[in-house]
């Protein structure tokens, strides 16, 4: 019987293909949030929001809007971030970060999601360019729902 010895990890190099330099480099941005509960949070994204699940487990990948939300618990450090430790929000009422879902109707928007359970922490106010409210996810992440009037369409920004 042949055995073949496998070198240690340390000693195996990792190539990579070289794509043609000429090519256009192409990316999708996705947001990553960390949950306590990663069930809950893809329940609320889901069945609140509208998102589409494309992918279950740790981590659980949502198509939302024209964005796709990673969902995924805690942890770390990793060999590739030796210092970071990922956690939800600690304190709702320091913001770091926060979604920005741009609507064509925030009325509607606003009662829909109201009635599948979201919690608004206000109604929709007006403002000089847009009107707009926010809510959490079930963390604590702060979430802006917005409907822009400085444009002819309220999407006219961003389409």
């Amino acid at each position: 019987m042949l055995v073949r010895r496998v070198p240690p990890i340390e000693e195996q190099v990792v190539t990579m293909s070289r794509p043609d330099q000429s090519a256009e480099l192409k990316f999708v941005v996705t947001n990553t949030l960390i949950v306590a509960d990663i069930q809950r949070s893809v329940a609320f994204y889901r069945d609140v929001l509208g998102a589409e699940v494309l992918r279950e487990g740790e981590p659980t990948f949502l198509k939302f809007g024209n964005i796709w939300l990673t969902i995924n618990g805690g942890g770390g450090p990793t060999d590739d971030k030796p210092e970071v430790v990922a956690s939800p929000p600690h304190d709702q009422n320091v913001l770091s970060i926060f979604l920005n879902l741009r609507v064509t109707d925030i009325r509607r928007c606003y009662e829909l999601w109201s009635s599948r359970g979201a919690k608004f922490i206000t109604e929709p106010k007006v403002h000089p360019t847009e009107l707009r409210c926010y809510m959490r996810d079930p963390d604590g992440y702060l979430i802006e729902v917005g409907q822009t009037t400085m444009t002819a369409g309220p999407l006219d920004l961003y389409v």
